[in-house]
């Protein structure tokens, strides 16, 4: 009786490791999951630009000052194919921490500093609120 519950347990932890070696990455899971990580972080979306050493990330609400480091640079290159011109905005959702500003500074109340990139999307090309400025 004691060699049939050990080749039972011994079959059990054999399937169950080879079930683990099989699983893929789903990236739309993964994503999904870091939407809802109770770590501190906060997912926005808005419009991202890049522009003479300052970034910027533009909500439906507010505006923010971007941390410029290695990830906002990550964002920099990958929202550089869809522009047309250095000052276009690009949608993204991306995972950050936001903060207060230090005092004495200048610039929008908070900072965010980028922690995650989600997605990078193309920008509408029917949006109607550019202004050009010509000499």
């Amino acid at each position: 009786m004691k060699k049939i519950n050990l080749i039972i347990c011994f079959t059990l932890v054999l399937f169950s490791c080879e079930n683990e070696a099989k699983q893929e990455v789903n990236l739309e899971e993964n994503r999904a999951k870091s939407y809802s990580q109770d770590d501190g972080l906060i997912t926005m979306k808005g419009e991202f630009v890049y522009y003479e050493d300052a970034a910027v990330l533009q909500t439906s609400k507010d505006i923010y000052g971007v941390v410029i480091d290695d990830n906002m640079h990550l964002l920099k290159d990958q929202v550089k194919p869809f522009q047309k011109e250095a000052t276009d905005m690009i949608p993204v959702t991306v995972r950050v921490r936001k903060f207060k500003k230090p005092e004495g500074e200048e610039g929008w109340p908070f900072r965010v500093e980028i922690k995650e990139i989600l997605k990078v999307e193309a920008p509408q090309s029917d949006s109607q609120d550019v202004i050009k400025l010509a000499k």
